[in-house]
């Protein structure tokens, strides 16, 4: 090639390689400062698009898991609720069968009968307040509690329950069969109890799965840019230098002019 003093095409190659070598020390320092190899669409379109829909998924699993505990309160307040009727309930059919066998004796059963018309009371009491968050745990809540992204994952929530409605009239049959029927029911509360636990964890291990699904995607590994950015800072180096002695070599000709 001919010696020019208009066009120094060493200096352009090397200018040229120069600009290269900046631009992938500028990605390599952004990888070390932000953790990321994909830190935004221009890295990667395709990628920053999945991790994104990725996070907004992790983000809804927030929400759900809300309602999830929202609802495992309702079922836990309906349990303890159904618990202290049942102590009543058991101690009511001892009262009852205590008063058949005093009438039938011609005995006073009127602190037993007084007994009753408490428990009752406290049975009463405990059925009104098996709520929380103004949900009854004694009444179904259809699609009460959502448990998934699908907006069809929902699980109905409580038990129709109503207060037996007992008095110191009662007779033990009249106790017993409000016993079986709330047995039924701490039955179905302890089953939706189990069954939000359970959805509670997988939904816990899926978020898990997702960050780690999305470092995958786009975390950087630390020392392999590290390494990098070591080997780009000597070549930018090297670029420097073999631009500048590019630059020298038009200032050269004038030697044949002297």
């Amino acid at each position: 090639m001919a010696n020019s003093i208009n066009t120094n095409y060493g200096a352009q190659i090397a200018l040229q390689n120069l600009n290269a070598t900046n631009k992938a020390l500028e990605t390599t320092q952004n990888r070390v400062n932000t953790g990321q190899k994909v830190s935004s669409a221009k890295d990667n379109g395709a990628i920053w698009a999945v991790a994104q829909t990725l996070r907004a998924d992790m983000g809804a699993l927030d929400a759900v898991q809300n309602s999830i505990q929202r609802g495992r309160s309702v079922v836990d307040v309906g349990l303890a609720a159904g618990d202290t009727i049942m102590a009543a309930l058991s101690e009511m059919k001892a009262l009852a069968v205590a008063i058949e066998a005093g009438t039938a004796a011609g005995e006073d059963t009127t602190a037993y009968e007084t007994d009753m018309t408490a428990l009752a009371a406290e049975i009463t009491a405990a059925h009104g307040a098996a709520k929380f968050d103004d949900v009854n745990a004694f009444a179904v809540s259809t699609g009460g509690v959502r448990t998934g992204l699908d907006s069809a994952s929902t699980v109905d929530l409580g038990v129709a329950y109503a207060d037996p409605a007992l008095t110191s009239a009662s007779t033990a049959d009249d106790v017993q069969a409000a016993i079986d029927g709330l047995a039924t029911v701490m039955q179905e509360l302890g089953t939706q109890s189990k069954t939000l636990d359970r959805q509670l964890t997988f939904n816990t291990k899926l978020q898990d799965a997702m960050e780690t699904g999305i470092g995958n995607l786009v975390d950087a590994d630390l020392a392999k840019e590290s390494a990098r950015l070591t080997a780009l800072q000597t070549k930018q180096q090297l670029g420097v230098q073999a631009l500048s002695i590019a630059n020298q070599s038009s200032s050269m000709l004038l030697g044949l002019f002297r």
